[in-house]
């Protein structure tokens, strides 16, 4: 039992080093090649602190732990909001513009509209269901770079004042580098979490609902810290949020492409699959309660960020006590 722990405690240490360094190496890259500012932060920020989601997920696909390939999208969705946004929001409250939300918002609750009717409707992630949720990661993609380059606002002139610390074959490297480990710690992550639930006797769901899904979403954790000790809360909610998106058309896509798999039939709530009765709708509410009135107020308050830290910690202890 030991053995696991520790190298499922070094797994999410290689997928720390391995987003950091992803994610630094990328940024360099696209500011070597004069990309706006707000391209690189929608695109390249969100995807590289994605990464270990992605490769968990794709690894527990093809390793026929569709639990927590399902768990691990769903579950990082619900931490990425009630947990890492709202630790920003509860601790430096901020003013949002609604241009900039109204396009991942709507590409989110669209993707999920999609994402629910399939759960709910035929219990079964099939590679039809996959294909669409790519081509809507495709078209976020395409959407926001259009309205990077139409709005680049003052990026442009920032990227002027930015000088390059690191010459492009170091950045190079580290991308290179911080993609190898995220995949080894993707696969030490899964393989010895699979271990220690079945030696815990907690369904793999569970474990992907919680700790998987923290561990794969520290890069989200430490991108919020820093923004906010630089005071820039509004880049950790645009990071969150386009992280979730990619959680949920990229991570739930990929996987499911890979190996279609069904609803995993673990815990129960009224008899019926926990999944369904509250996790799904947990992420709804969770993505609907920071966003919509941040779009209505154009500000976050911090009783969202505080009633959001309780959602998460109620979340947590129903996980493990049902």
């Amino acid at each position: 039992m030991l053995i696991p722990v520790l190298l499922f405690a070094v797994g999410l240490v290689l997928l720390i080093k391995g987003g950091d360094w992803f994610v630094d190496g990328a940024t360099d890259i696209a500011e070597h090649f004069h990309v706006p500012e707000l391209i690189i932060g929608a695109t390249v920020v969100s995807l590289g602190t994605t990464l270990p989601e992605v490769m968990v997920s794709a690894t527990s696909a093809i390793s026929g732990h569709g639990e927590i390939a399902y768990g691990n999208a769903i579950g990082s969705i619900i931490c990425n909001t009630a947990l890492i946004a709202a630790i920003t929001v509860a601790v430096r409250p901020t003013s949002v513009e609604p241009k900039t939300l109204v396009l991942p918002v709507g590409f989110f609750f669209t993707a999920a509209i999609i994402y629910c009717l399939n759960a709910y409707l035929t219990g079964y992630f099939g590679r039809p269901i996959g294909i669409v949720m790519l081509l809507i990661l495709a078209l976020y993609l395409f959407f926001t770079v259009r309205q990077g380059l139409k709005n680049p606002s003052q990026s442009a002139q920032e990227e002027e004042e930015t000088t390059q610390e690191r010459p492009l074959g170091k950045s190079i490297l580290m991308l290179v580098i911080g993609a190898a480990l995220i995949a080894v710690g993707a696969r030490l992550l899964v393989d010895n979490g699979t271990l220690i639930a079945q030696a815990l006797g907690v369904p793999e769901s569970v474990i992907a609902l919680t700790f998987v899904a923290l561990g794969t979403s520290l890069p989200e954790l430490v991108t919020a810290i820093t923004s906010l000790v630089k005071g820039h809360g509004s880049l950790s909610l645009g990071n969150v949020i386009g992280a979730n998106i990619l959680n949920l058309v990229l991570v739930s896509g990929l996987a499911t492409v890979l190996k279609p798999f069904t609803i995993p039939q673990g815990n129960t709530l009224f008899g019926i699959n926990a999944s369904l009765v509250l996790d799904i709708p947990l992420m709804l509410f969770v993505m609907a309660f920071l966003t919509i009135p941040a779009l209505l107020t154009k500000k976050l308050h911090r009783s969202q960020g505080i009633v959001l830290l309780l959602v998460y910690a109620a979340f947590c202890v129903v996980q493990f006590v049902m």
